[in-house]
């Protein structure tokens, strides 16, 4: 396997008008004052990196701590803690593992699931507030463009460990 870096031609400008709005956009939803309007809009008193948790476990099947780490990329002290705030509060629970008994997994329990479509809701009808004037047709076409941009971002994401895009590793990916 070849350690050598990726050959990287200069940014168009359009790709660096994408990189800008993309920066943009994260840091206005991620800010703190954003995800405490929008917990409160959901009536949910989670912090960020419960919300997140609960969403990739809401998008999943049953999943392994470790696995919540690697898909979530934090240490797995911080998903433990995490899914123990998330367990005393009845949002998760941990269920046996059927390919390995010693293991267990993490599962939304009914509260969880009605948390984080509260969360969703909620975010969803602040994004429909903000696009409000927006045709279908243009919706439809960011819709398709971003899934886009997102599957093409995991076909050529670089892997740690690798260091060569996803698309092009062998074995166990």
């Amino acid at each position: 396997m070849s350690t050598e870096p990726l050959p990287i031609a200069p940014a168009s400008a359009e790709v660096i008008e994408i990189e800008r709005a993309l920066t943009r956009i994260t840091y206005l939803s991620t800010r703190a004052r954003q995800h405490d309007r929008l917990m409160a809009l959901a009536g949910v008193p989670l912090d960020r990196a419960a919300v997140a948790l609960l969403r990739q476990v809401a998008d999943s099947e049953p999943l392994r701590p470790g696995e919540l780490a690697q898909r979530l990329g934090v240490e797995a002290s911080h998903v433990t803690r995490t899914v123990q705030q998330l367990q005393k509060s009845g949002y998760v629970t941990r269920v046996p593992d059927p390919d390995d008994g010693r293991a267990q997994r993490i599962q939304l329990t009914a509260a969880g699931r009605e948390a984080i479509d509260r969360v969703r809701d909620a975010g969803a009808r602040g994004m429909q507030l903000a696009l409000a004037e927006w045709s279908p047709e243009e919706l439809r076409q960011l819709s398709a463009l971003f899934h886009r941009m997102v599957d093409d971002f995991l076909t050529h994401a670089v892997d740690d460990d690798s260091e060569q895009p996803a698309g092009e590793r062998t074995g166990g990916a």
